[in-house]
């Protein structure tokens, strides 16, 4: 991949990057990895750097809002998701990667875009989260965000629902499958590279983004396209971070 970007005319990788060591898998269960992300992303914070998670499964994210949380005790979480992941719980766990934001919304506001696939269940929740006052799910659907004028009507909707303090987690099947496969949950109708990115940059630049996550990604032999795109999404998230670092 690399490393010049043409749209921001800059390296991104000189403002900085270290990479740690895999965190080891806990046979404790979902809910003791999920402890041990939020140990992890907790002293990265605490060394005042900005944590960038690469799943894996989706459930990793709660982990690291709860650390965040404890810095920015505003914080909101932006989600990008063809899933709602309303669930109460899934396969016997409240900790599933079906349940994760719902576990987010408990315990601070979350804003979905991207959303085209959800339950009964889930849907009847966003209902009664939207019908209530101090709601803490705001959601946007993929079918609104498509061309220039959705993705700016949502990006401005986003920024409106945000604190000032943004967690950020994208699961890669908000985009489309035609140039996302790789995934392990793929959904017709998903959005484009540049309608993601003009979201991500409008949200990134405007907010203090103290962490993010790119979950989800289930590479197929042979097939590498995917895989580069993951990873350039990654590079790119941190090129408009620092962007907003300097202005």
């Amino acid at each position: 991949m690399e490393l010049y970007d043409t749209e921001l005319e800059r390296e991104p990788y000189r403002a900085g990057i270290e990479t740690l060591e895999p965190l080891e898998p806990t046979a404790a269960g979902p809910e003791g990895m999920i402890k041990a992300v939020r140990t992890a992303v907790a002293s990265v914070i605490e060394a005042n750097k900005i944590p960038v998670l690469l799943g894996g499964e989706h459930s990793i994210t709660l982990g690291a809002v709860r650390a965040a949380l404890e810095r920015w005790p505003d914080l909101t979480v932006l989600q990008l998701d063809a899933h709602a992941d309303m669930r109460e719980s899934y396969q016997d766990t409240p900790f599933s990667h079906a349940s994760v934001a719902r576990r987010i919304s408990e315990i601070c506001p979350i804003v979905q875009a991207g959303i085209r696939s959800m339950s009964a269940e889930e849907a009847e929740f966003l209902k009664e989260d939207a019908g209530c006052e101090g709601g803490r799910v705001t959601t946007y659907y993929a079918a609104a965000m498509t061309g220039a004028y959705g993705v700016k009507k949502t990006s401005e909707g986003a920024i409106k629902n945000l604190s000032g303090n943004v967690y950020l987690t994208v699961d890669v099947d908000v985009f489309d499958p035609s140039i996302m496969p790789s995934t392990g949950t793929p959904e017709p109708g998903g959005l484009g590279w540049y309608e993601i990115l003009r979201l991500l940059e409008k949200v990134v630049t405007e907010k203090s983004v103290r962490g993010f996550d790119v979950v989800e990604l289930s590479p197929l032999p042979g097939v590498v396209a995917p895989d580069f795109l993951a990873a350039r999404l990654v590079y790119k998230i941190m090129a408009y971070i620092n962007e907003g670092l300097k202005a």
